[in-house]
């Protein structure tokens, strides 16, 4: 039922999104990648940096803005795996998930909601 609630969440956001790795050093990495759904996984298009950074370091972010008018975020935590065949692309196994209330959002609403609890 959880997964069902995010794949809504991500029908509402569109198929664009930013992922977050985390390279040497502790760096992070931000790209912009368009997002589909392979069953129970979210799949992204990986680059070099961002193939090298998953090896070591599978777990990942995914970010969608609030869109105009909204006043949240989606977050979705994860872990993420190189596909095979293809091109470079990563699964991610969505591991959280929430609406995080941007600063534009109205302060009476909750900050946080829940869309995919944590696994």
């Amino acid at each position: 039922m959880a997964l069902a609630a995010l794949k809504e969440q991500v029908d509402a956001f569109g198929p664009t999104a930013y992922l977050v790795t985390v390279g040497p050093e502790a760096r992070p990495h931000v790209v912009a990648v368009r997002v589909g759904w392979d069953g129970a996984s979210l799949v992204v298009g990986a680059g070099r940096t961002t193939t090298a950074n998953v090896g070591p370091r599978p777990e990942v972010t995914l970010v969608w803005p609030a869109p105009p008018g909204r006043g949240y975020s989606l977050l979705v935590d994860g872990a993420a795996a190189l596909r095979d065949g293809g091109d470079p692309a990563l699964a991610v196994e969505p591991r959280k998930a929430v609406l995080h209330r941007t600063p534009e959002g109205d302060p009476a609403e909750p900050s946080c909601i829940t869309v995919l609890p944590r696994s």
